[in-house]
């Protein structure tokens, strides 16, 4: 049986734009950020290379939210 799709992750370029929208809210930026033209039929989202001080900041939000 197929995994079930939900409307958020369906649309590949909508679950770029609500990450992309979450992190810069975080003040966090991925220029590389985006849908992953390789592999349309998997949906991919290719999140690219950051430095290393944005690597600490998106860790550091993520575990901030998960304390909460």
């Amino acid at each position: 049986m197929a995994p079930k799709k939900t409307q958020d992750v369906t649309d590949t370029q909508a679950a770029v734009e609500a990450l992309r929208a979450a992190l810069n809210g975080a003040g966090i930026v991925l220029p590389s950020l985006r849908v992953d033209p390789a592999s349309p039929g998997l949906q991919l989202v290719e999140l690219g290379r950051v430095r290393a001080d944005v690597a600490v900041c998106l860790a550091r939000a993520l575990e901030q939210g998960a304390r909460e």
